[in-house]
């Protein structure tokens, strides 16, 4: 396997960071759990855990015949749901049974998970120390930069709009109104014109929902649309659905609609242009995503993406399926892919240049890059900023 060197390229990654004009994020599930918010794996445990009487029963049903389908890794509670909308789609929500469950029983376990999602998220949300997703956007909304900052993300918690907001930092999320903010699309298709006062503002998009969506019944024409809430005190006294994992079938095409609205905002994002976009704590797993990444990265010669891993294991099958893109670079704890070739990282102290220090992005003990940990990264593009003072007083 290749040797490459780190610090060759710590240093062009620091020139991509100071020179590209438009810089865009992707944040994955990672980015959470670095917070303690629980990952998927961690969630289906815990929802299984609090379901009793016919929901277990149901739950059990579905997981088990998933089992006998997905057999490559553990069945998820996003499967899990994806399934029982499936249900809920064939029978109609009726009476009708499907591998099991009716329609009925599917809505019903549909919305109590979704109820100890939102349960088990928020308390861990309650106690997370968000002190570094506040300065990365402090340090995000400080870039000088021509474009508007485009944010977009799997995670249905709310840490980034707590980290915002606490820092009293304007963002948009494609909703508009005060008393029932409500999903407004052509927000989302249209760029930002240089002259729009809100151009520096974030723009947060949230592609597989959030805990602050609910579908709302029009009483009149009976049309579903997603409207925002704050804070609840009950989420079991809430009767509208939340709006969370977009179902992988035809479930209700209207309620697929917000999504696409948003994974069509990503294509035409990725291919606007000279763009810088960063992956931290996204792992590859949804295919819809990964479909339209990877034809952006085809069409696309002026996109420079850059993908921060975790764990190596992810560096590996990434690059199964991306060895022929010369404008990806992958980084992991020893191993990362630079111009479509796979190699561990090779670092001596001796390159470093007089100025230079590698704690920042370097554990000497593991002989690992550490970047891959959300927490870590925000510390590199903070020490390197030369904002350092400005970003702690955003965040005081």
């Amino acid at each position: 396997m290749d040797k490459i060197n780190i610090i060759r390229e710590i240093r062009e990654l620091k020139t991509h960071l100071s020179y590209s004009k438009n810089i865009g994020f992707f944040f994955g599930a990672g980015t959470s759990c670095a917070l303690g918010i629980p990952n998927v794996e961690q969630l289906t445990t815990g929802i299984e855990g609090k379901l009793t009487g016919d929901f277990l029963a149901n739950f059990k049903l579905v997981k088990t015949d998933l089992e006998t389908i997905i057999t490559d890794r553990k069945v998820n509670i996003e499967d899990i749901l994806n399934q029982i909308r499936r249900i809920r789609e064939l029978t109609g929500e009726t009476a009708k049974v499907y591998e099991g469950v009716s329609g009925e029983n599917s809505k019903l376990l549909d919305k109590e998970i979704c109820t100890i999602i939102y349960d088990i998220i928020l308390d861990k949300e309650s106690v997370a120390d968000i002190d570094k997703t506040k300065k990365f956007f402090a340090w995000l909304s400080l870039l000088n930069r021509d474009f508007s900052k485009e944010v977009f993300t799997t995670n249905y918690d709310l840490i980034i709009e707590k980290s915002l907001e606490a820092s009293q930092i304007p963002y948009f999320d494609g909703f508009v109104g005060s008393f029932e903010p409500f999903f407004w699309q052509e927000s989302i298709d249209q760029f930002v014109a240089k002259n729009d006062m809100t151009q520096n503002w974030i723009r947060l998009w949230k592609i597989h929902g959030s805990l602050s969506w609910f579908w709302k019944e029009d009483e009149k024409t009976k049309a579903q649309k997603i409207i925002r809430i704050g804070k609840i005190e009950n989420i079991k006294k809430e009767d509208n659905e939340l709006v969370i994992y977009p179902s992988k079938e035809k479930y209700d095409s209207s309620k697929k609609q917000p999504f696409i609205a948003y994974f069509d905002r990503l294509k035409n994002y990725l291919l606007s242009g000279e763009l810088l976009f960063v992956f931290t704590g996204y792992s590859f797993s949804d295919q819809h995503i990964n479909e339209i990444i990877f034809n952006c990265l085809r069409q696309n010669n002026r996109l420079t993406v850059l993908v921060f891993f975790y764990q190596d294991a992810e560096v590996e099958n990434l690059h199964k399926q991306t060895s022929s893109y010369m404008n990806l670079n992958v980084f992991g704890p020893k191993k990362a892919i630079i111009n479509g070739n796979l190699g561990e990282w090779e670092y001596d102290s001796a390159d470093l240049k007089t100025n230079e220090k590698s704690d920042s992005f370097w554990n000497d003990g593991k002989s690992e890059f550490t970047l891959g940990d959300f927490n870590e990264l925000v510390n590199f593009f903070i020490t390197n900023s030369g904002k350092k003072e400005a970003i702690e007083t955003i965040v005081k």
